[in-house]
């Protein structure tokens, strides 16, 4: 479905838009589609939710809780290649070469 829209904008600002469309090749309704898209999404991500006070103290209390857990040394070794211990320094893998073709 088309609607149609009936604008008034400041003139330097309608300039400014014309400028931006011609730079593109678009016409001036595709740049304010555009513009309105793009500025829509600007807007619409300013506006996502944040942490209140009170969410942001409880995730900082979890977080200070993990912190105080002692290490596990099983657990610390969950993708380790060779069970190598956190203290043990672990190589680089050999380089590939290709093979020529």
């Amino acid at each position: 479905m088309s609607w149609n829209v009936q604008l008034e904008l400041d003139p330097l600002l309608l300039e400014r838009v014309r400028r931006f469309a011609g730079t593109r090749g678009w016409s001036l309704e595709r740049a304010l589609a555009q513009l309105v898209e793009r500025g829509l999404l600007a807007a619409e991500a300013e506006a996502l939710p944040r942490f209140d006070p009170s969410d942001d103290a409880a995730l900082r209390a979890a977080i200070a809780a993990m912190e105080q857990i002692q290490d596990d040394p099983g657990f610390s070794l969950i993708g380790r290649a060779g069970g190598a211990s956190r203290d043990e320094p672990q190589s680089a893998p050999e380089p590939r070469q290709l093979a020529a073709g």
